[in-house]
């Protein structure tokens, strides 16, 4: 009896020793720590890529309306654009080398000038600088999507890196023709899904990541 009693207090002892090691900060048993650590660095880097992408699409459509209104503020709006892409080429770095993210910088940057000069052929109405500038962005697109499945084969697929990058430009590019023609409503409407297809993607980079380099989270 006494034998059993002793086993029943050291359980119950073991047991009250574990659930404070839950409750009470610093206490908590190492693995759990580790597990904890891991999803809240896998956390900040999803919250880190939306909110990069998020303001690539934002800053756009800013950059959208000022053409198609001739607002002043083109300049600042575009430079602020231009930083995103050079900020999405940082934000890879630590896991492909700065060589990598300096050239994701200057594919989105030709991308972003691309976008520009679609915009000012479509304001304009020149239709053969609108091909041209529509081939060139396009053209840049898939540059961007080899680029992004070369550094990561297995989760960014060739071909479904093109179809993201595609959808995003046909998207962008609706976008800009109804707040060029005046169609206010509409390119709303685009915008919000413009906005939900680059969460998407920059979901899929972030996955991307943490598959690829599981010891760094």
């Amino acid at each position: 009896m006494h034998s059993f009693q002793s086993k029943l207090t050291y359980g119950l002892l073991a047991a009250a020793i574990l659930s404070l090691s839950v409750l009470v900060p610093g206490c908590a048993v190492p693995a759990s720590e580790d597990h904890s650590a891991t999803l809240e660095k896998q956390f900040t880097l999803r919250q880190e890529m939306r909110k990069l992408w998020e303001d690539h699409v934002t800053w756009t459509r800013l950059v959208i309306v000022s053409t198609a209104a001739g607002l002043p503020d083109l300049d600042a709006t575009t430079q602020r654009l231009l930083q995103n892409q050079v900020d999405i080429g940082d934000a890879i770095k630590t896991f492909y080398g700065d060589a990598a993210g300096a050239k994701l910088s200057a594919l989105l940057r030709e991308h972003i000038i691309g976008a520009a000069n679609l915009l000012a052929a479509a304001k304009a109405n020149d239709q053969a600088k609108l091909a041209a500038a529509r081939t060139a962005w396009y053209a840049n697109a898939d540059e961007i999507a080899a680029f992004l499945s070369g550094a990561n084969p297995t989760a960014w697929t060739a071909s479904g890196m093109q179809a993201m990058m595609k959808e995003h430009l046909d998207l962008t590019l609706a976008e800009a023709v109804n707040q060029l023609q005046g169609h206010y409503p509409e390119s709303v409407a685009d915008y919000d899904k413009v906005h939900d297809a680059i969460l998407k993607m920059a979901d899929m980079l972030s996955n991307g990541i943490i598959q690829q380099f599981p010891k760094q989270f």
